[in-house]
C-alpha cells in the first residue's frame, strides 16, 4: 500500500522534534508528504541560517517544535517559541530566521488550481 506520509515511521509514538537533526550552519530539511495540493516539511536550523523572503501559493503554517524563530510576513516580525503556530497568507511575502536554533514543522495547502 502506498505510503502518503513517508520518511517517518508509521503506527508508532514519535519524538517528532527528533526525526530531523541540527547541522552546524545549515537548514535542514526532512519531506513528510508532498503532492500538488500539500506539502508536510520538517526543518532544523542552525543559529543565525534563514529562509529568505518570498512569497507562495498556498497557505504556509508553521509550527515551532523547539527553539525559537522569528518569522516575517509582509514586513512585520513575529517571534515564535515552542510549541506556537503562525499562518503565512499565500501570495503574501514571508522569511524565517532563526534567533537561536529552532525545529518546525511546514504544513502548506496549495488551491485546487495550482499549476506545477
Amino acid at each position: 500500500m502506498e505510503k502518503f506520509i513517508r520518511n517517518i515511521e508509521h503506527s508508532q509514538v514519535l519524538d517528532f522534534a527528533g526525526q530531523v537533526s541540527y547541522l552546524d550552519g545549515q537548514i535542514v530539511s526532512r519531506t513528510l508528504a508532498q503532492s500538488k495540493h500539500h506539502s508536510l516539511t520538517l526543518f532544523a536550523f542552525d543559529k543565525g541560517e534563514e529562509i529568505s523572503s518570498h512569497d507562495s501559493k498556498g497557505d504556509a503554517m508553521v509550527l515551532v517544535l523547539e527553539g525559537e524563530g522569528r518569522i516575517t510576513i509582509d514586513g512585520v516580525d513575529h517571534i515564535l517559541r515552542e510549541k506556537e503556530a503562525i499562518v503565512m497568507p499565500a501570495t503574501i511575502p514571508h522569511a524565517v530566521y532563526a534567533q537561536e536554533r529552532f525545529k518546525m514543522l511546514l504544513i502548506v495547502l496549495f488551491p485546487e488550481n495550482r499549476e506545477n
